[in-house]
């Protein structure tokens, strides 16, 4: 059906543009001839010549069709022989039409003069012949970049889903190691109910379209799946703060974008603290822009230039490619140390909806 359309599509395009052309010249004819004859069989010939030129160029199409897969002299060959019949043929017609029908049957005294002004025909016919080609090359051109970017755009979306399905892999490492350690510790309930939010949250990050944007309220939805998860191992020593405001929850933000900072903040402060501790998730809307900010109450970490590097670490890494590739320059991501304790990291993001996207 897609090439059907295409197909349906250029031939409609070429009828239209040669139809379109064969008028306008006739047109032009007919205001070039004010000074000529303005009789009404003067017209009538203008048509007919003009009618004589569309139906004679019609099969240039197809065999310049043919001949494009030729090497470029054959082709230039045949586009030259082409071009000098065909303009031969409607300079006959022109005169048949000029001595039969506007002369009414006054002859010229040789036969060849019914072969004059080819030289006009020639020039009208190479004209006809040119915008064939050059809009045929412009098609070719607009073909091989649509091309050229959907090979980009897959290769650009095939991207971001090796950067999503990162994470999986990665986070169900960890949690089934936790799992692990639940059943040597003989904590089978506790592993049991793991294992059950776990299909939960699996669940429902693989039904998440990588490439799509989800609204903020569906990330926290997420978020809260995977927090039960760990509340299993921590129980009270884990707590979470949320600040979203109203604007921001139908926000779109990539899918499970704070789930590895969430992770962290749970293996890197709240694990290393006796009493647990306290997480903080934040989410405003600042004119065009929303931040979004995960702040533990941990031990910190050594900073370089804002930078915060983890052997074997690939959650912070995997953040920052994944904003790159969806957000191009319009992003920031931040890391630093809170106070008095802990550390914070800053995510800035254009503030989108699907309302205004379906405006655009």
């Amino acid at each position: 059906m897609k090439w059907q359309a295409l197909f349906d599509t250029r031939e409609r395009m070429f009828w239209t543009l040669h139809t379109l052309g064969w008028g306008g010249f006739a047109v032009i004819y007919y205001i070039g001839s004010f000074l000529h004859d303005m009789r009404s069989i003067w017209l009538f010939v203008i048509i007919l010549n003009a009618y004589a030129g569309w139906l004679l160029t019609i099969p240039l199409r197809y065999i310049y069709a043919r001949a494009m897969k030729l090497s470029p002299l054959k082709m230039l060959m045949i586009v030259v022989a082409s071009v000098y019949i065909v303009a031969l043929l409607w300079a006959l017609v022109k005169n048949v039409n000029y001595w039969e029908i506007y002369k009414k049957g006054y002859r010229p005294e040789e036969w060849y003069m019914y072969f004059t002004n080819t030289v006009n025909s020639l020039i009208m016919i190479g004209c006809w012949t040119g915008l064939y080609f050059g809009i045929k090359n412009y098609q070719m051109l607009l073909k091989e970049k649509q091309n050229s970017l959907r090979a980009t755009t897959m290769a650009h979306q095939a991207h971001i889903k090796m950067l999503r399905y990162q994470l999986n892999p990665h986070f169900l490492f960890n949690t089934l190691n936790a799992i692990s350690t639940l059943i040597l510790m003989k904590e089978n309930k506790t592993a049991e109910d793991m294992v059950s939010r776990l299909s939960d949250f699996l669940r429902y990050s693989l039904d998440k379209d990588p490439i799509k944007k989800v609204p903020l309220r569906q990330e926290i939805e997420a978020l809260k799946l995977y927090l039960e998860i760990e509340k299993v191992r921590f129980e009270d020593r884990l707590t979470v703060i949320w600040d979203i405001q109203p604007n921001a929850n139908e926000a779109l933000v990539p899918s499970l974008i704070l789930q590895p900072l969430i992770e962290n903040a749970i293996k890197y402060a709240i694990s290393k603290l006796e009493d647990g501790g306290c997480i903080a998730v934040s989410a405003k809307v600042f004119g065009r822009d929303m931040m979004l900010e995960v702040t533990d109450n941990g031990p910190g970490a050594d900073l370089d230039n804002g930078q915060m590097y983890r052997a074997n670490g690939v959650g912070l890494q995997n953040i920052q490619e994944r904003l790159a590739s969806l957000y191009k320059n319009d992003f920031s991501f931040s890391i630093s140390n809170s106070q008095p304790s802990g550390i914070k990291v800053c995510i800035r993001i254009p503030f989108e909806t699907k309302e205004a996207l379906h405006e655009d």
